[in-house]
C-alpha cells in the first residue's frame, strides 16, 4: 500500500485502519448505537444478552452504547482542544520567530512561566475554581498545550527564517503575516502535522485522566475515562465492564501512534533525501 508514493508500512496500516474505525464511530454514534447513553433500561450491572451485549452499567444503561456516544465525546473534545491549542501555539510560535526582540523575549518567557507549572495540578486549580463546563474545559487545556506546540513552532521557524527565501522575502518589503503564511507555514507542515498527532494523543489521555478524576467530561455525558471512574470498583467482583473503556483508550492511542511514527519516518527520510 502506498500513499503519494510512500510505502505504508503494516503498523502504519493497522494505525489507520484504528483511526478510521473510531472516527467513523464518533461520527455516526447517534445512528449506530442501540440505546440511548443516559437512558436506564434495566438493573444494575445486569449481564449481557442479545439487546445488550455488554450488559448494563451501574444505572442500568446500555454500555455499548455509552462506549459509542463515549467516543464522540473523548475524540470531538481532543480533536477540538488540539487543533485550537496549534492555532495557538502556531501563530505565537512563528510570531516570535519571525518578530524576534522584545516580542520572542516576552512570549518566550510567558511561555516558560506555564510550563514551569506541573500541568495537571495547574488544570486542577483552574478548573475547580472556574467549573467544568465544557468551554472552560476546552480553553483550559488548549491553553496549557499551546505551549508545547509554541516551542516546537518556534524552534522550526528560527531555521526556516534563516534561510534565503525569507531574507528575500523581507528585503522585498513583505510584512510578518505574509511571510508567516506564506513562507515559513508551508515549510513546517511535515514536523506539525506529526506533532499534531502526538499532541491529540496527549490531550485525548489528559482529558480521560481529568474525566477519571471527577473533573472532565460530566454525567449524564459519557466518555472513556469516566466510565473507568464508574465502573472501577466491578474489577473487584470479576466483572469487566471497566476493561472496555480502558481498552478503547489504549487501541486509539496506539494506532494513532502508529501513523505518527510512520509520518515521522517519512519525514526524517525525506530530509535525509534533501541533504
Amino acid at each position: 500500500m502506498r500513499i503519494r508514493g510512500y510505502k505504508v508500512s503494516v503498523t502504519a496500516q493497522i494505525g489507520i485502519v484504528i483511526v478510521v474505525v473510531n472516527l467513523l464511530v464518533a461520527l455516526l454514534a447517534p445512528l449506530i448505537a442501540p440505546f440511548d447513553q443516559a437512558t436506564p433500561l434495566g438493573d444494575a450491572w445486569a449481564d449481557p444478552d442479545s439487546q445488550h451485549w455488554l450488559g448494563l452499567d451501574n444505572l442500568g444503561r446500555d454500555i455499548v452504547s455509552r462506549l459509542i456516544y463515549g467516543a464522540r465525546m473523548s475524540i470531538g473534545l481532543a480533536l477540538v482542544i488540539t487543533a485550537l491549542s496549534f492555532f495557538i501555539g502556531v501563530i505565537t510560535g512563528f510570531a516570535a520567530a519571525v518578530a524576534g526582540g522584545w516580542i520572542d523575549q516576552a512570549l518566550s518567557r510567558l511561555v516558560d512561566l506555564l510550563l514551569s507549572m506541573p500541568t495537571l495540578i495547574f488544570a486542577f486549580v483552574i478548573l475547580s475554581v472556574l467549573g467544568t463546563a465544557l468551554p472552560v474545559l476546552i480553553i483550559t487545556i488548549a491553553i496549557l498545550d499551546s505551549t508545547k506546540v509554541f516551542r516546537l513552532a518556534r524552534s522550526v521557524a528560527v531555521n526556516i527564517v534563516s534561510l534565503e527565501f525569507v531574507e528575500a522575502a523581507r528585503l522585498r518589503g513583505e510584512g510578518w503575516w505574509w511571510i508567516v503564511t506564506r513562507e515559513v507555514l508551508p515549510n513546517a507542515i511535515p514536523p506539525l502535522t506529526a506533532e499534531f498527532g502526538l499532541r491529540f494523543c496527549f490531550t485525548f489521555l489528559f482529558i480521560a485522566a481529568l474525566s477519571f478524576l471527577g473533573l472532565g467530561v460530566q454525567p449524564p455525558d459519557a466518555d472513556w475515562g469516566s466510565m473507568v471512574r464508574d465502573y472501577r470498583d466491578m474489577i473487584n467482583f470479576g466483572s469487566a465492564a471497566p476493561l472496555y473503556p480502558a481498552a478503547a483508550i489504549a487501541i486509539l492511542t496506539i494506532g494513532v501512534n502508529f501513523v505518527v511514527d510512520w509520518m515521522l519516518s517519512i519525514h526524517s527520510r525525506g530530509q535525509g533525501e534533501g541533504a
